[in-house]
């Protein structure tokens, strides 16, 4: 899947998913992250260690 198909189905642009990918996505929400996972049928899972 590339990049800009993946905003596509995530509602997003593909410059905030290249973000994501690299890593220098900063203030990153939860509902962005929801939505990229509701593409792949999973859920975030956040752990405080």
């Amino acid at each position: 899947m590339t990049q800009k198909e993946l905003a596509r189905l995530a509602h997003t642009s593909q410059a905030a998913i290249s973000r994501l990918e690299s890593g220098t996505y900063r203030n990153v929400s939860l509902a962005f992250l929801r939505r990229v996972g509701a593409v792949f049928g999973v859920k975030p899972h956040i752990d405080f260690q």
